[in-house]
């Protein structure tokens, strides 16, 4: 009679049939339909059969989503055998084979899935939407069924929920006619959520006019497809809750796939695509230079309403997958020089998770990209997630750092936050109120030191590779962007981001520190007073608590003072350049006495923490902002000076200087690494064995490439071994069965972590991995030295 393939809402494809590398690990979780925080949906049993368990939203929740086929022409029921998966950064395939029910009838279905990642067009990535695609291969009749029920627009499944059926006509040569489910809640609760779920928008499930459709109770429709293999076309009018006569709605297509087999004596082959849209306006609420704002999303800027939105998305797809396959490669191609083949695997299961967290806002002139922290408590543009998700965007897209950075810096411009250093965060995703009061998270120098860090980093991306957009290189030119806010975007007809580094952006650039530049010395301030030795306090790693004189801390206040001298540069203020470039060179060699074990061996956790031992990996800020390297390479471009883009030379023509913080250093942390790795990884201090993976990537990089290679390997093997089910997490046990320690930290941004040594690749022009060959050398013996005491505040 018919084969089944109860495949739930399965996978992504590229540019055409298959992924072009094979993927190598096997996570417990794959991501499907990965957008913003509320478009976002995972295969939860990735090493199992796919039909044992619904897909689910990053939290476990389930979702209702179903693929079904049928064999219009068997005698008896045929399961398909499931072929495996196969990934990259944009995309999730599950293919399946189907034996027919005669002799030599076989097919293959390829259910693909596409969240399209793509750097050069911020217009595309803006969409909150992704594709389906199902590729049917065979000499055999097979029908595709495929339905979507209401727990995608609500966390309740009480929630009253009502849709309809959009049919819209060809728009010409290019358009072909399409139809559209939309469904939303019956009364909707502006940016409210529950369960993580948002109860407001409107889910867009559209497919080709040609496609049948239907609405009604899931148990009746898809029986009746498995007993006839057809829709009615008919609409289900009587509206109620989730979980009330399961509503669904479904797309069915028929595939002849025999008669043109028989002719030509090969497969047929053939495919249906669909979309599906979560529409949001507004997107969030914040608290803007102008007051609270309810803020639309960013493609209002370009399409009048959200219908020809979708139809643009739909229409789309090809120049859409080109773009997200060649980042895909690209992404490969560098990735591999890490020396490690897993590698590629690890940053493209990342990629989407990244992307999952944000949500584009603003307008084209002055665009914002806001950032939930997904899972471990929901705060709005959290800085120190921001932090360690950098080396993704320095990577992918430095524009979109800086739409990151903005909400931040026009809050407390407005005068918003009354704290002297840089504010935690600006409320809970999706209200961002601020703290009028001050009374966010207390993490003062961890968010100023992160603030100055990728505040440098941003400027020296315009100068610091060959490749000024990502790792797709530059394209477009400046003429095509228009005035407005800072780095607005391009009015290319093509919508391509134009190049990122030309001499309109070190304007814009110039004109941003310029603004904000009494932010920056601000907060560099509070760093000259608390940085050297940190109060009791916390770092980002909150869950390992409070401590005084963090050894690792303290070095991230000190890289920031030491960034504050590379801004003060970019805009040609020379006095406060040399002012906090030698407080930083003094602070950085009292740092060293500090901060390390008698025998010269590794970093402790404090100060005064004798026997402790800690993973520095904020020393690959000192890397990515090239002061490991001379001065002629490691300054920032001169911004003041936008038409030569040439180096500021520090009046010290003549001089040799020493990096910034001793190789010895580096050299000594990598061995100790390599020392204390455990069989998942390298935990992050010696208090426990649990181990953060973004905080890995950030050592690995800076470590030599037989140790990258032993940690990203080590992490390869949890992947592969983890009992953790729920979307990637970044916190997890070093040893036993790779679980949760504790806090179950999942689906977070901070995985674009894992980027840092691709990020660090295009840094300082391309020559900030050369800069650590040291690294890779015969060992350097640290100098026997005593115990320095730890001196008074009064004696800075």
């Amino acid at each position: 009679m018919h084969a089944m393939m109860w495949a739930k809402f399965l996978a992504i494809l590229a540019l055409a049939m298959a992924v072009a590398d094979a993927s190598t690990l096997t996570p417990p979780v794959l991501p499907l339909l990965v957008r913003n925080p509320y478009l976002s949906l995972w295969l939860g049993n990735a090493r199992g059969e796919p039909w044992e368990e619904w897909p689910m939203f990053y939290t476990g929740a389930k979702v209702g989503c179903l693929a079904d086929t049928l064999d219009e022409g068997s005698t008896q029921v045929t399961f398909p055998i499931y072929e495996g998966s196969n990934y990259d950064a944009s995309t999730t395939n599950l293919t399946y084979s189907i034996q027919g029910g005669v002799k030599d009838e076989k097919a293959s279905v390829i259910l693909s899935f596409i969240s399209p990642i793509t750097p050069t067009s911020t217009f595309r990535q803006s969409m909150p939407a992704s594709y389906i695609k199902i590729y049917v291969e065979g000499n055999f009749d097979l029908s595709i069924y495929v339905d979507i029920n209401g727990q995608w627009v609500s966390g309740d499944d009480e929630s009253r929920i009502q849709w309809e059926l959009s049919e819209r006509q060809s728009q010409g040569l290019g358009f072909p006619p399409l139809k559209t489910w939309k469904i939303r809640r019956s009364e909707e609760q502006l940016l409210t959520e529950k369960n993580d779920r948002a109860e407001w928008g409107t889910l867009h499930f559209t497919g080709p006019a040609e496609a049948n459709h239907e609405s009604g109770t899931a148990f009746d429709m898809r029986n009746r497809f498995k007993n006839t293999g057809e829709l009615r076309n008919a609409t289900d009018e009587n509206y109620r809750k989730i979980n009330q006569d399961e509503p669904v709605f479904a797309f069915s297509k028929d595939f002849k796939l025999k008669s043109s087999a028989s002719k030509s004596k090969e497969l047929s082959e053939d495919s249906i695509l669909f979309t599906i849209a979560h529409i949001q306006d507004p997107v969030v609420q914040f608290a803007a230079a102008r007051g609270l704002t309810l803020m639309r999303p960013l493609w209002a800027s370009w399409f009048e309403t959200a219908d020809s939105m979708v139809n643009h998305h739909y229409v789309d797809f090809d120049e859409s997958s080109k773009l997200a396959a060649e980042y895909s490669e690209q992404l490969v191609v560098d990735a591999l020089k890490s020396g490690s083949e897993d590698y590629k695997d690890i940053v493209a299961l990342s990629a989407r998770q990244v992307m999952g967290a944000t949500s584009f806002s603003g307008t084209s002139d002055s665009p914002l990209l806001f950032l939930k922290e997904i899972s471990s408590n929901g705060d709005f543009q959290t800085v120190d997630v921001i932090f360690p998700t950098f080396p993704f965007f320095l990577y992918t897209n430095p524009r979109w750092l800086a739409y990151l950075l903005e909400p931040l810096l026009e809050h407390q411009l407005s005068g918003q936050y009354p704290n002297k250093y840089s504010m935690h965060d600006i409320g809970t995703f999706p209200i961002g109120k601020g703290y009028e009061d001050g009374r966010d998270e207390y993490m003062p120098l961890e968010e100023c030191g992160n603030m100055l860090i990728m505040g440098l980093a941003l400027v020296n991306s315009l100068g610091g590779t060959s490749d000024t957009l990502g790792p797709l290189g530059s394209l477009g030119d400046d003429s095509d962007v228009g005035s407005g806010g800072v780095f607005p975007l391009s009015s290319r007809i093509d919508s391509i981001d134009s190049a990122w580094g030309g001499s309109r952006d070190n304007k814009q650039v110039h004109s941003w520190l310029k603004k904000s530049y009494k932010l920056w010395k601000q907060w560099t301030g509070y760093l000259v007073e608390e940085a050297l030795i940190p109060a009791n306090q916390l770092s980002t790693d909150d869950f390992a608590g409070w401590l005084a004189n963090q050894t690792n801390l303290a070095l991230k206040g000190i890289i920031g003072i030491r960034a504050m001298s590379g801004l003060s540069e970019a805009l040609g203020e020379s006095k406060d350049a040399t002012y906090y470039r030698d407080i930083s060179d003094d602070y950085i060699e009292k740092w060293q006495d500090y901060g390390f074990s008698k025998d010269g061996t590794h970093a402790r956790i404090s100060y005064t923490w004798y026997g402790s031992w800690t993973t520095i990996y904020n020393l690959f800020a000192d890397s990515i902002l090239c002061f490991h390297l001379p001065d002629a390479t490691s300054s920032p471009i001169g911004l003041h000076e936008p038409e030569t883009q040439k180096p500021i030379e520090h009046g010290r023509k003549g001089k040799s200087r020493t990096v910034f913080i001793d190789e010895k250093v580096y050299k000594m942390q990598s061995d100790w690494y390599h020392n204390v790795k455990q069989k998942y990884g390298l935990p992050l201090d010696s208090r426990h064995l649990y181990t953060k993976s973004d905080w890995q990537f950030f050592a690995a990089a800076v470590a030599s490439k037989k140790v990258r290679t032993e940690i990203v390997e080590s992490i390869a093997l949890w992947v592969n071994e983890t009992v953790t089910d729920r979307p990637l997490t970044d916190l997890y046990e070093t040893e036993g069965d790779g679980g949760f320690p504790g806090p179950h930290f999942l689906a977070r941004p901070v995985v674009g972590g894992h980027f840092a040594f691709l990020a660090l690749e295009r840094a300082c022009d391309g020559r900030a991995v050369g800069g650590l060959d040291f690294l890779n050398e015969v060992d350097v013996d640290w100098e026997d030295r005593g115990e320095s005491v730890l001196p008074q505040v009064d004696e800075l």
